[in-house]
């Protein structure tokens, strides 16, 4: 799921100060208001802006909508500049407050709802029809003023049967003369202003949390799914009341989740944004939602300084997703550690980027270094700590900063605090490096009631906390060396001779995993940029399906080759029909298709080649299998092979991984 709002190539902030009197009753810097015509696709909007003294201010708006007036202190404005879509009008600074009235109108693009997640993401531009209207902050739908905005007013005028929404309190709502009509206040720090609206049918609840506090939550759902709201009321307390107690009071007075009829997976104040499909899904009320509600403190609570680097990802991450598997078992904790550590493994060496350089998610490296990555580090820092002192570095985090903007440096400090430690050596390393360590035990043995292990790692070295296990009859004994050379030599008194020394077994160390220890997966098809796509015997509608298929799978535009080049050292990405396929790879002497995968319409797995690259096959009974694979496929790059009945997944799974281990006595 993608959560808090963020900027760059996606997002502007917008800025405005509360000191005229018009706005006075709150502190809001923005009074707009919009009328909303599905049916037409019309919109029309006015404004009010305060721009603070001695503030300059470029005013910015969609240049597809028209300017019906644009007033200055009641003088008319210059004419626009216009760039990259936007119409922007430059402010100089005054000795005293400015205020800017504007009225605009323009049409809106038709909602498109066969669009698939990723082109959901990549869209900005706002949209309506009469399953629902989305008008993203990125879409410029409002004039906007760069920076953040100290907060807003926002009133909402829909035909009978729509509602609408914006992050924030509902103040008023009404229904005359055949429109819905509804009013809503932000008075805190805001990254820009989204609305949505739809058919919703509305269930309100409200309710206490753990501190006190009154909190009034709804759902916005399509009709056809209302009746999956008391459901998920029940799961948004719980939440709240989870993360009252970890971090500390619920920012805000309201919470609600809005279905969309495409398939998103937004977090913004007071709100979720999610698509309908997804909602039905029963395992999000479980996972995703908690993520979504924990950006309440973490993203649109404390803002990340995006230019040192996003981290509220990361600690989403580790406090929701890692969290609920931790409650769930220690196996199941273990097998995500497992997942982000298999999901770096895919990464070809240099194509990441550092941590600190992660601001919003744009294609699968991206989310594995900051959601993943980040996340580990979060836990790599809880075990270094301890869990008193993260969880009283988190509380401190929350109350240092809360509705302020916090780079890295602020949770350092936070943690430092708390803990007590120099924690500069450890935040330096993880953030500032490219890549992740490679680590093995070049030997080990035991004599004397005393196990020596010699560990090595690619320089320049980080300084790590590893975890050894040392396995024998009586059971596993886990000890830690700090290494911060290339290598190093460790003793441990033991009880018993060990039979055998294992590395990070419970894979609680970011590293890159060794080749036994990441068996390939598909996400290695999505992300690698040299893999070389070959299509297979195919024609007609099947060539096509397989260039869709090609286009889905992969970040990058396909590289393809002709399927009689010679195709040696490179990762391939096999697609075709059944037949052709076997007799090709077969003609290549690669892998054939496992025995145990021979049942249903389609099947994609994975393997190694002899030169250590991989190579993924994706094999369709027919043109009509293959087709049905375009949306469903794309999802699966954690397996190393997924079964298909038409779209249907009926089996998947992950190739056996081998643990790093040494055996004293024996053979590695």
């Amino acid at each position: 799921m993608d959560s808090a709002r963020k900027p760059g190539a996606f997002f502007f902030f917008v800025t405005a100060c509360c000191t005229a009197a018009a706005l006075a009753a709150a502190p809001v810097g923005y009074d707009i208001s919009v009328r909303i015509d599905p049916a037409t696709r019309e919109l029309n909007g006015a404004a009010t802006i305060i721009v603070p003294p001695e503030k300059s201010a470029e005013i910015v708006l969609a240049q597809r909508f028209e300017v019906e007036r644009l007033l200055v202190d009641g003088a008319a404005a210059a004419a626009p500049r216009i760039a990259n879509g936007l119409s922007i009008w430059r402010l100089a600074a005054a000795i005293t407050p400015r205020t800017i009235d504007i009225r605009w109108r323009g049409r809106l693009d038709a909602l498109d709802a066969t669009l698939d997640h990723r082109q959901t993401l990549a869209a900005a531009s706002p949209v309506t029809g009469a399953e629902g209207t989305f008008l993203p902050a990125a879409g410029a739908w409002f004039p906007q003023a760069g920076g953040l905005m100290p907060g807003y007013r926002v009133s909402i005028d829909l035909p009978h049967g729509q509602r609408g929404i914006v992050p924030g309190r509902l103040v008023e709502e009404s229904e005359t003369e055949g429109r819905y009509r509804a009013r809503f206040e932000f008075p805190h720090p805001a990254q820009g202003i989204d609305l949505m609206a739809g058919p919703y049918r509305v269930e309100t609840r409200a309710i206490k949390t753990s501190n006190g506090k009154s909190v009034v939550l709804r759902t916005y759902f399509h009709p056809r799914i209302a009746e999956l709201a008391a459901g998920y009321l029940d799961s948004v307390k719980d939440y709240i009341d989870l993360y009252d107690k970890w971090i500390g009071e619920y920012p805000y007075t309201e919470f609600s989740i809005v279905s969309s009829p495409t398939p998103t997976g937004f977090g913004m104040p007071t709100l979720t944004y999610l698509g309908i499909d997804v909602l039905r899904l029963p395992f999000i009320r479980a996972t995703s939602l908690g993520h979504e509600i924990l950006h309440n403190w973490w993203g649109n609570g404390v803002y990340p300084d995006y230019a040192r680097g996003n981290w509220s990802e990361g600690l989403t991450t580790f406090m929701a997703d890692y969290a609920y598997k931790e409650r769930e078992s220690n196996g199941a904790a273990r097998a995500m550690r497992l997942e982000w550590l298999r999901d770096f493994a895919a990464v070809p060496v240099g194509q990441d980027r550092p941590l600190a350089e992660f601001t919003s998610r744009t294609h699968g490296t991206s989310q594995i270094v900051g959601y993943n990555k980040a996340a580990m580090t979060f836990l790599m820092l809880r075990d270094l700590i301890g869990r008193d002192a993260f969880d009283a570095g988190i509380k401190r985090f929350w109350r240092d900063y809360r509705f302020k903007t916090a780079a890295w440096s602020a949770l350092q400090k936070s943690f430092e605090t708390e803990s007590k430690r120099d924690l500069s050596d450890f935040f330096a390393q993880w953030l500032t490096r490219q890549g992740a360590p490679a680590l093995q035990i070049e030997s080990a043995d035991a004599e004397g009631g005393q196990v020596s292990v010699k560990l090595a790692q690619d320089k320049p070295a980080y300084r790590l906390h590893v975890p050894l296990a040392l396995r024998g009859e009586r059971g596993s004994d886990v000890r830690h060396a700090d290494l911060d050379k290339e290598s190093g030599t460790f003793t441990f008194k033991a009880d018993a001779r060990p039979a055998e020394v294992a590395l990070d077994p419970e894979f609680r160390l970011f590293r890159r995993l060794g080749v036994d220890e990441a068996p390939p997966i598909l996400r290695q098809v999505m992300i690698d940029p040299s893999m070389v796509t070959v299509l297979v015997g195919t024609s007609g509608a099947a060539l096509e399906a397989a260039r869709q298929l090609a286009t889905k799978l992969q970040d990058e535009p396909p590289r393809y080759r002709a399927e009689d080049e010679r195709l040696n050292g490179v990762p391939l990405l096999v697609i075709g029909i059944d037949d052709e396929v076997e007799r090709w790879l077969k003609s290549r002497g690669f892998p054939a298709r496992p025995d145990a995968l021979s049942k249903g319409s389609a099947v994609a797995w994975t393997a190694s080649l002899p030169l250590g690259q991989s190579i993924a096959v994706v094999s369709a009974r027919d043109a009509e299998s293959l087709a049905a694979l375009v949306r469903p496929l794309p999802h699966y790059g954690r397996r190393s092979f997924v079964v298909f009945d038409g779209a249907k997944a009926i089996e998947m799974g992950v190739w056996p991984a081998r643990a790093q281990v040494w055996r004293p006595m024996g053979e590695k």
